[in-house]
């Protein structure tokens, strides 16, 4: 079950909202527990039980951790950590282990591809912070099996994220409020999420898919281009929509979630980009993998190593497959380099920042996208080699300029035009009466076009979902 679709919309959430206020408050984590199974097993109705296991596993693990004493706790910590690896690698890098073993020894050992449990790399990472900062007496073990289930299935976020911090949200699974101002943030949140989706993220994937699928003597560079530009827009509004969506659900149950993007188009370097894009995951290598290997406190090489250390596996944890790989060491050779040539201070306007950072990493969702690596270079040879110029009027459609140009709006440029617009209509003492009589009309045209276009089956899953 996914947020945009119909079933979701107006039944799943219904029948929960209405489960959940009409109970007492002490049953509340429990009708969400088992909603959040059920959500999870609507579509992995086996792999439910993965998540089972996990979260007993980690539960047990949890107060172990936090009753022996400092050997014992070490580990039990390397156990617990060995059994969330373990899980997450049986299931997602199996198939890509024996296909390099048997290419690298020329054996021919038949390889089986699991089915992989959608959003297992999100709850095993939740998993392991859990663990780490128990043993880091940053927190108490969760000795309430119902809440400790909670925090790995919450539903709103359980699939593609934000890694949630058990620290940042243990308060609020032992209580919490919803308030009407609450809920209704919530609910514009969830609807500014879903609007991303549906009407940017879904009809740039149509482009997007388009060219990819072609093969590369059918694509010119113009083309190329196109391409690029509406899967750049496609996986930040399909990602971030999916964000907004989880924050806007968490309010609606009275949960603050973290947020997890910060306009990453608007960067000015590729250390910024990482600041602002997918923040929960970034944050969560640089707490328990970047600090722990030195940081950049044992000189200049090993900072180096550690950066490319972290990005290796930030690029494997996105998918078994050698284009996520260099994927990841690319933004890693970039941050390495911005270490020895300060970018943001050779290039002294902003304009000419971002346009370096948005290249690079449109150039680094090349590799992200295509199939294979032959597939990304042949594909950034046409983008940069000039070939058949005149080719891509057919992709140029009314909907995709249209859209293409609202995206590049909202994905930062226009939110600060927007913020400096209405800072000045605060100075005036009408900037808020105009954004409450507005709000209202805005909310409503963005859910009926979105409810059009998911009732016309425009309808892609989220890119996320495979991670």
């Amino acid at each position: 079950m996914v947020f945009s679709s119909l079933i979701f919309l107006w039944l799943f959430l219904p029948v929960v909202f209405i489960l959940y206020f009409v109970a007492k408050e002490k049953y509340r984590n429990v009708i969400l527990l088992i909603a959040s199974l059920f959500f999870y097993a609507w579509g992995e109705p086996v792999y439910v039980f993965v998540m089972i296991l996990s979260i007993v596993v980690n539960y047990f693990c949890g107060l172990k951790i936090g009753a022996v004493d400092e050997h014992k706790r070490k580990r039990v910590l390397f156990w617990g950590v060995f059994v969330n690896l373990a899980l997450l690698g049986v299931f997602k890098y199996t198939g890509f282990f024996m296909e390099n073993v048997n290419a690298i020894f020329g054996l021919q050992v038949e390889v089986k591809h699991l089915p992989l449990p959608i959003g297992i790399s999100f709850y095993t990472f939740q998993s392991i912070s859990y663990l780490v900062d128990i043993y880091r007496r940053v927190c108490e073990p969760q000795k309430n099996i119902i809440k400790m289930g909670l925090f790995i299935s919450f539903f709103p976020q359980l699939i593609a994220g934000p890694i949630l911090k058990y620290y940042d949200i243990a308060a609020q699974i032992d209580k919490r409020q919803v308030t009407l101002p609450l809920f209704n943030e919530g609910a514009v949140r969830f609807l500014q999420g879903l609007a991303k989706k549906v009407i940017i993220a879904n009809i740039m994937a149509k482009t997007a898919d388009e060219i990819f699928a072609l093969g590369i003597d059918d694509i010119s560079t113009p083309t190329a281009w196109i391409g690029i530009i509406a899967y750049t827009f496609q996986i930040y509004f399909d990602f971030s929509g999916y964000s907004d969506m989880a924050i806007g659900l968490g309010k609606m149950f009275g949960f603050h979630i973290r947020e997890n993007f910060n306009h990453p188009y608007t960067a000015t370097s590729i250390k910024d980009f990482w600041r602002r894009w997918h923040i929960s995951l970034s944050t969560w290598f640089k707490e328990y993998l970047y600090i722990p290997l030195g940081g950049n406190r044992e000189g200049t090489l090993k900072t180096y190593r550690n950066l490319m250390t972290v990005f290796f596996l930030t690029g494997l944890w996105h998918g078994a497959s050698w284009n996520f790989v260099v994927w990841g060491l690319f933004h890693g050779t970039f941050l390495v380099l911005e270490r020895i040539f300060p970018i943001e201070k050779m290039l002294h306007f902003r304009l000419l920042k971002s346009i370096y950072a948005l290249l690079v990493v449109m150039v680094g969702w090349v590799f992200f996208r295509a199939e294979t690596l032959g597939a990304a270079c042949d594909y950034l040879k046409r983008m940069f080699v000039p070939y058949n110029m005149e080719s891509y009027s057919k992709y140029l459609s009314n909907e995709f300029v249209y859209v293409a140009i609202l995206a590049f709006v909202c994905c930062g440029f226009g939110a600060m035009l927007y913020r400096k617009i209405f800072a000045a209509m605060k100075r005036d003492g009408w900037g808020d009466v105009l954004i409450k009589a507005l709000n209202p009309a805005f909310c409503a045209l963005i859910a009926y076009f979105s409810v059009l276009l998911l009732a016309s089956n425009t309808y892609n899953p989220f890119i996320y979902f495979r991670f």
